[in-house]
């Protein structure tokens, strides 16, 4: 059993310090940057500073308005519609429609998006973003939004949640029963680190559960402290936690003195 816990804390240990940290940052020179300022309606509401619902029964309408203030034309290949949280991507939906901005002009183009699939993918806010791609699938501009999922509870998102939350729960019952049995460690640095992947399992399972609910979307600035404070209040929690009682020959072991001789008086 307290090998079974040690598994089950490095390796969420592990799992949750990936989501944190996400892939490396790429190079900047290879990082492709918008040259068009976009516009995006979805079913003809703004996206902008806004909040949209994206029903997976029904069609989406898309329109983008793309602006070149550059002096060369620019032809856009595709439109990628994308929802990432905690630094992974939970849908993306590519449709080919290759068309040209020129130079000092506007151009706008409506697709229809035919997204049944999403309700097997997400479910709740999900931080989601419009991108032109060119052809070499360079990002020409983008434009962000929070989209309100209508999807089932059963999506992809979903059962991540609920996988994060079976993963933080028998994180903090071997921690909490190494505790009770007095098998933590003696230094209390190492007792911290014990508690520490119930930490991160707590605050990603928080971070799920408002975005599930409708509540808040899981944005790198409300995640990253939610993830990180529960993470701290944990390893103090183990780090406060009492020294293991000792062993049979420790040094607190009772000795009761020989009172043979003093009977036989």
């Amino acid at each position: 059993m307290r090998k079974m816990g040690r598994v089950i804390a490095a390796g969420v240990a592990l799992g949750l310090c990936a989501v944190l940290l996400g892939s490396p940052p790429a190079n900047a020179d290879d990082v492709p940057r918008g040259k068009l300022d976009l516009a995006v309606t979805l079913d003809d509401r703004p996206i902008a500073n806004a909040t949209v619902m994206i029903d997976p029964v029904k069609q989406v309408e898309l329109t983008v308005t793309a602006t070149n203030s550059g002096g060369t034309a620019l032809k856009v290949r595709s439109v990628r519609v994308s929802g990432v949280a905690l630094a992974l991507t939970f849908f993306a939906y590519d449709t080919t429609a290759p068309f040209e901005v020129p130079a000092h002009s506007r151009v706008t183009r409506t697709f229809v998006l035919d997204m049944a699939d999403l309700s097997g993918q997400a479910i709740g806010l999900l931080p989601s973003t419009v991108e032109l791609l060119d052809a070499q699938r360079g990002t020409l501009g983008e434009a962000t939004t929070v989209a309100d999922i209508r999807g089932s509870f059963w999506s992809v998102y979903g059962a991540f949640g609920l996988a994060m939350l079976v993963l933080t729960v028998l994180a903090w019952l071997t921690a909490l029963l190494a505790l009770a049995r007095h098998r933590l460690p003696a230094n209390r640095w190492r007792r911290g680190l014990r508690f520490l992947p119930a930490g991160f399992g707590t605050g990603l399972v928080a971070v799920v559960s408002l975005s599930v609910l409708r509540l808040v979307p899981p944005e790198p600035a409300i995640e990253i402290p939610v993830v990180l404070g529960a993470a701290v209040i944990a390893f103090l929690l183990g780090y406060l936690t009492p020294h293991p009682a000792p062993g049979p020959g420790g040094d607190e072991t009772v000795r009761f003195p020989d009172a043979t001789k003093e009977f036989n008086r």
